[in-house]
């Protein structure tokens, strides 16, 4: 049998947990693992039931950054086949960093539970999600640059100034130095850290609050912060909340929560 590159599993209701699943490698990314993500988001965005991700990696390890021992055939694009040169390299650098535009796109919030080192690519994808929580054991740096090229790789340069500010994220990425659990809280990088073996636990707990709330507007919240924090005025952003709020509140889901609270009792959401 095949090996099975990433578990998915509903751990509860509305609920999955993706982990990575090659740990003995401490998940490193393999080309046949970034594609299998690849199809396991895109599915994870097909279906209406599924309200919250929680992304983790098996082991000891969340992911170790490009798989630098790979075997043969392991660094082709599948239906590439044959493509080589500069076309090749650019095919495979788009592979490889859209995963993280398909996870920030996702409609469902993505919750990365950092179980052990998140370094380069690890570190990469681990940003891309919309929070995150870490164990004592987790570790992480941008260290592309350590391999002698640019630490802005798969959306980095974009994602940590966002989270750290400017300064913090250029000495990281120009440093390629690794940094612990706790700095990283210091930063405000992860939210909590929890003991080794807690922290999908952890993140389950936050999960549990986003699925609440109506599909729509938990997206709707998703898309339009990302969208807002890009935007070039207050005036842009104000207008996207408005018509967001304004499409939200012609489902009929805010007259339902009022009557739920005269009533004591629970919204009943509409489904997507």
């Amino acid at each position: 049998m095949e090996e099975q590159l990433v578990l998915t599993e509903e751990i509860e209701s509305g609920i999955v947990l993706v982990t990575m699943n090659r740990p003995d490698r401490l998940n490193a990314m393999s080309m046949p693992l970034i594609s299998r993500l690849h199809e396991v988001f895109d599915d994870l965005g097909k279906q209406r039931d599924v309200r919250a991700v929680i992304l983790t990696g098996a082991g000891r390890g969340f992911c170790a950054g490009a798989d630098l021992k790979g075997g043969d055939g392991d660094d082709i694009v599948p239906g590439h086949e044959g493509v080589s040169g500069v076309p090749r390299l650019l095919v495979t650098q788009e592979h490889i960093a859209s995963l993280n535009e398909r996870i920030h796109r996702l409609r469902q919030p993505v919750i990365a539970a950092v179980n052990g080192p998140a370094v380069g690519g690890g570190f990469a994808l681990a940003l891309a999600c919309d929070l995150r929580f870490a164990a004592e054991s987790a570790r992480f740096g941008a260290v592309f640059i350590t391999l002698g090229v640019s630490s802005c790789d798969m959306g980095t340069s974009y994602f940590l100034p966002r989270l750290v500010g400017a300064s913090r994220a250029a000495e990281l990425m120009l440093t390629g130095r690794i940094f612990g659990a706790e700095e990283a809280r210091a930063y405000e990088l992860v939210l909590e850290v929890t003991a080794d073996g807690e922290v999908v636990d952890r993140a389950l707990e936050t999960a549990r609050q986003i699925v609440q709330h109506s599909p729509l507007a938990v997206w709707m919240t998703k898309e339009t912060m990302w969208q807002t924090i890009d935007a070039p005025s207050l005036r842009h952003a104000l207008d996207m909340e408005n018509r967001t709020q304004i499409m939200c509140v012609s489902t009929g889901e805010m007259a339902e929560a009022s009557r739920a609270f005269r009533e004591g009792r629970r919204p009943e959401w509409n489904a997507l």
